[in-house]
């Protein structure tokens, strides 16, 4: 691979959020899996465990304890900041026909905090480091799993809400995890059912800065809060069934 092609790799990788109900062979998820076994992790712990999740009857109590936090976020928006525009509407992402719920396949990448012990003493007990050092690597992990989808031409969302505590604590028992283990994240896979819009993002010449730059050469509190309100009227849209084309 040369140096277009992986821009042009990550260029793609998108959140695409409607999926095909089409089940995906049992060797292009371990295709996926592959790549994400090689990310880099902190003093090469490799602190992560992979659960794929395939029957429907799982997925489905999966979805239902993710919409727990979906059916409380409207409450939750009216305490944003009025600057910041129109509230995002998140309830409806568990009950609209075709969304990731329809996805056949569920990967739930747990975090091992046992392989801590293996970390430099300097590094195991400074916590904050070695938190960042933890989480760094299921990152990686996970942005290698999204990247691998996109080379399938497979379709993948980042399913966060599985952090929340009452998600995380019923996938566990769901699934019969071991105590130790920690729910990182969820990504919903499948083939896509809609190609999505352009990406809103930022030229690269306003956020390179070199050498001994000044202060006056960054975003000042406005230009940023300006940024902000127009990336949150992106996001609301493609987060929306409208927002992306079938």
């Amino acid at each position: 691979m040369d140096y277009n092609e992986l821009l042009e790799l990550a260029k793609s990788r998108r959140s695409i959020r409607r999926f095909k109900p089409d089940p995906i062979p049992e060797q292009e998820i371990n295709k996926v899996i592959e790549v994400a076994r090689w990310a880099p992790s902190g003093f090469n712990m490799q602190p992560w465990e992979f659960v794929v999740v395939r029957k429907k009857e799982l997925r489905e109590k999966i979805a239902e304890a993710v919409n727990v936090y979906f059916k409380h976020a409207p409450e939750m928006e009216k305490a944003r900041e009025p600057w910041q525009g129109r509230p995002w509407k998140l309830s409806g992402m568990t009950d609209t026909k075709g969304d990731f719920t329809e996805a056949p396949v569920y990967i739930l990448l747990f975090g091992d905090p046992r392989t801590q012990a293996g970390l430099p003493m300097g590094v195991r007990y400074e916590y904050h480091r070695k938190q960042i050092i933890h989480t760094s690597g299921l990152a990686h992990a996970f942005v290698y799993m999204t990247l691998a989808a996109t080379a399938l031409g497979l379709a993948a969302q980042w399913i966060s809400s599985v952090q929340t505590a009452y998600a995380h604590t019923v996938i566990k028992k769901l699934l019969d995890i071991p105590p130790a283990l920690e729910v990182y994240d969820m990504l919903a896979l499948g083939y896509p059912a809609i190609k999505p819009s352009e990406k809103f993002i930022r030229d690269l010449e306003e956020m390179v800065h070199y050498d001994d730059c000044g202060q006056e050469d960054f975003r000042s509190d406005e230009q940023v809060k300006d940024f902000v309100k127009k990336a949150r009227s992106w996001n609301i849209g493609v987060h929306q069934r409208g927002g992306e084309k079938k």
